[in-house]
């Protein structure tokens, strides 16, 4: 095997996806159910991961958790690359007074540390699903746009780039049929950063309090709460940070995977 730690990212975020999806089919519990008599029980056969201090089962309460851990996260990434490319690739070709005044306005915002400017945003338009995917979409697009932009300089200037513009094609087509496949391995590596990253801020605003709201699981709610009662039940609070950690060393461990693959070919 010559990657084998890609293959094991590839593995590990394979089957945070099925949890996404299959979760709630297999879980033996309902997210919100409080089972009577059974609270701050140990993990058993009949509680995998134990149950918190309500009662509830951790293992079905962690499973129901990772379909608003993976989408939100993954419609925000989406969205922010597709911006974030779109600004790229229109800067970086067209330059000027248009590179310049969306650089300095992209440049604003990343000054800005990120969790504050996540929380500033979301005092403003309230915590929601919704919410949290705008506010990592504004956080990433700059970073995004600035990566692109630099693949597209690199661009520019070649041949066939030159030829098609002789050729009087139009700008969309420069863009999106010449440039863009170009730019495409470095857009491939930082869309999965991006990924891990906004899996992060998700789980970390989730454990400020300004994740998906009750009664619906965050891992990160989970997470504080399960530091609130850490002495009693221990277990409700490794098993969904032992979750982020590891759903976010597997979405690393591809992007690193997939980074030398691509440069690799690259050379090739």
């Amino acid at each position: 095997m010559a990657r084998p730690l890609t293959l094991l990212g590839l593995v590990i975020v394979s089957v945070f996806l099925l949890m996404a999806v299959f979760g709630p089919l297999i879980a033996p519990y309902p997210f919100d159910a409080i089972i009577r008599g059974a609270a701050r029980l140990p993990p058993s056969p009949e509680h995998l991961f134990g149950t918190d201090r309500l009662g509830r089962d951790v293992f079905s309460r962690v499973l129901w958790g990772a379909r608003e851990i993976i989408a939100i996260p993954g419609i925000a990434t989406a969205l922010a690359v597709g911006f974030g490319t779109i600004i790229g690739l229109a800067t970086g070709y067209l330059g000027g007074w248009l590179d310049e005044i969306v650089s300095r306005l992209m440049d604003s915002l990343l000054a800005i540390p990120a969790l504050l400017l996540a929380l500033a945003l979301l005092g403003a338009i309230g915590s929601s699903p919704v919410g949290i995917i705008i506010v990592i979409v504004l956080l990433y697009v700059p970073i995004v746009a600035r990566v692109i932009r630099s693949a597209t300089l690199n661009l520019r200037s070649s041949g066939y780039i030159e030829a098609a513009r002789l050729r009087g094609e139009p700008l969309m087509y420069i863009l999106f049929r010449e440039i863009l496949p170009g730019v495409l391995p470095a857009l491939a590596v930082e869309s999965a950063l991006r990924f891990s990253y906004a899996i992060f801020l998700t789980s970390s605003l989730g454990f400020l309090g300004l994740g998906v709201q009750p009664p619906t699981p965050d891992w990160g709610r989970m997470v504080s709460e399960g530091r609130e009662s850490y002495a009693t039940t221990p277990w409700a609070l490794w098993f969904p940070a032992g979750a982020i950690a590891l759903l976010v060393i597997g979405v690393n461990l591809l992007a690193d995977g997939l980074r030398r693959i691509l440069r690799y070919e690259g050379a090739a």
